[in-house]
């Protein structure tokens, strides 16, 4: 199916992109990798009048982690993030980026458009949760930002303001002690995955200082699988402990039966890649080098 008829337009600025959205109202999409947005559009989930580029606007593709605080520019495609150095100091980054579909979304689609698709699906949302991170948005009232936490207010909604988009998003390096992991289940590449789990602990003297777990395609949102932390926090990680963080997410999820699986089957999933991803995590956190990839049935 093709998309329905639309008028297209070039920005060269953030600001001149959000002056052509707030013009135009609330028919505009903005457009940046389109490996989500043109999907929708072919199959005319969404009939946009008016797609704004934002995909040339220099400087939104930038990585900087020379300091304490990553900046990742909105633009910065999957394929550019997981060959940076960025994604070699914090192997969460390279699970996340390096796994989504196949050379072709990731070398055009970019983590600002994962995210503000509002997709639960989608791998980033899950994966920056893990991280606290936060997002970097300007609009007609000016520059603002906001936690990834609750960012997606339910299905394919956000909690940008019209005319708003999407400019970076930012975190903390993780501290000495941390490791983390983003195990995803998928059909095959360029399928979503039918269940998705970040993990990322910090661990001192043999104990878990911080905690964070959240899990992607397991409802309507991503999720953050708070009681799961919690059972983490303070202890040992011994297998009892795992077990009950285990437990602990996959009440947390709310997944629902579609082509990818019956939601029995993926709340199964969510108990054994939380456990698989708490395992990584705390070998990487220990300094062990450990490879991972998403994996497919």
């Amino acid at each position: 199916m093709y998309p329905a008829p639309f008028q297209y337009h070039r920005a060269t600025t953030v600001d001149d992109a959000v002056g052509m959205l707030a013009g135009i109202g609330e028919g505009a999409r903005v457009l940046a990798g389109g490996q989500s947005l043109l999907a929708i559009l072919k199959l005319r989930f969404d009939e946009p009048t008016d797609l704004v580029d934002i995909g040339r606007i220099p400087s939104l593709d930038q990585i900087d982690d020379a300091g304490d605080v990553i900046n990742i520019g909105a633009l910065a495609t999957h394929n550019r993030i997981g060959a940076s150095a960025l994604a070699g100091v914090i192997p969460i980054i390279s699970d996340c980026a390096n796994g989504i579909a196949d050379n072709q979304v990731r070398n055009l689609g970019t983590i600002g458009g994962s995210v503000a698709s509002g997709d639960p699906s989608c791998d980033w949302p899950t994966l920056l949760h893990t991280l606290d991170a936060e997002i970097l948005c300007q609009g007609p009232e000016g520059a603002r930002t906001l936690d990834i936490n609750g960012f997606v207010e339910d299905l394919y909604q956000t909690g940008l303001k019209p005319s708003e988009i999407i400019t970076g998003l930012r975190f903390n390096r993780p501290v000495a002690g941390s490791g983390g992991a983003y195990c995803a289940f998928k059909r095959c590449a360029p399928a979503y995955p039918t269940i998705s789990v970040g993990v990322q602990l910090t661990i001192r003297d043999g104990q878990v200082d911080s905690s964070r777990i959240a899990l992607g395609s397991a409802g309507l949102t991503p999720i953050r699988a708070n009681e799961a932390e919690a059972e983490l926090t303070g202890g040992s990680l011994r297998p009892g402990q795992i077990n009950r963080a285990a437990d602990a997410a996959v009440e947390a999820s709310d997944p629902y039966t579609d082509q990818r699986g019956s939601a029995e089957f993926k709340r199964q999933l969510v108990a054994t890649l939380t456990r698989r991803a708490i395992a990584i995590a705390a070998r990487r956190a220990s300094g062990e080098t450990v490879k991972n990839s998403h994996e497919y049935y």
